[in-house]
């Protein structure tokens, strides 16, 4: 086969993947399914569009080899292909949040300017987390949170939290996450927990990251 040939056909499988992500709605599925694995209503649900589209989306996803599918029963499971997809959608992410400003400005406004953390900071919220200094609160779906989660993180998810609020200590302060710097459970537990007095903050880690640093989930 001629040189030029082999180096169209390179670029072209690589070009499969960027064509799978260039779908706002297939990138969103993608943060959900690092969170762990997850049928096509519970995905359809989770970013709030119809099944017949959810899964439209999925074939693509699964057509450029991002994410597979097991049966079981009727019911179809879908997860990422593996860790290193996972850590795309960290780079993805960070590289937009990086060089485009109107990601920034979106982020500003939908955020109470979280902690940005580095790995000394991660590895002091460990250390903090591990001593009892802190508590730091998982507000996902529980699914979720027995899929993978922070190490020492307690469950409570977003829709519980307002009626178990009783549960938390009121002398520690509390450090809410959720499912990384897009989602909005954890500025919504934030706000929630202060007009009851709480003192809390949030960051905008998720599993995702934390892998992504090399850190440890349980």
């Amino acid at each position: 086969m001629h040189k030029r040939k082999i180096k169209d056909l390179l670029y072209e499988q690589v070009s499969f993947v960027g064509k799978a992500l260039s779908s706002p709605k297939r990138l969103e599925l993608l943060e959900v399914l690092v969170q762990g694995e997850k049928t096509v209503d519970t995905l359809a649900k989770d970013v709030d569009i119809n099944i017949k589209l959810a899964s439209s989306h999925l074939k693509v996803l699964k057509e450029s080899r991002l994410i597979k599918s097991r049966r079981e029963g009727k019911f179809t499971f879908y997860s990422l292909s593996g860790a290193d997809v996972s850590r795309l959608w960290v780079s993805i992410y960070s590289v937009a949040a990086e060089y485009r400003l109107e990601l920034q400005a979106v982020m500003e406004k939908i955020a109470a300017a979280p902690e940005k953390l580095t790995p000394e900071t991660r590895q002091g919220l460990l250390d903090r987390a591990q001593h009892g200094d802190i508590l730091v609160l998982d507000v996902r779906p529980a699914a979720e949170y027995e899929a993978g989660h922070l190490p020492h993180a307690r469950s409570m998810p977003m829709q519980e939290l307002e009626q178990r609020l009783a549960e938390l200590p009121m002398d520690k302060e509390i450090v809410a996450y959720c499912r990384g710097p897009f989602c909005l459970f954890s500025n919504e537990a934030v706000d929630l927990l202060r007009k009851h007095g709480y003192r809390a903050e949030k960051i905008g880690d998720g599993v995702a990251e934390w892998a992504a640093a090399g850190l440890p989930l349980e």
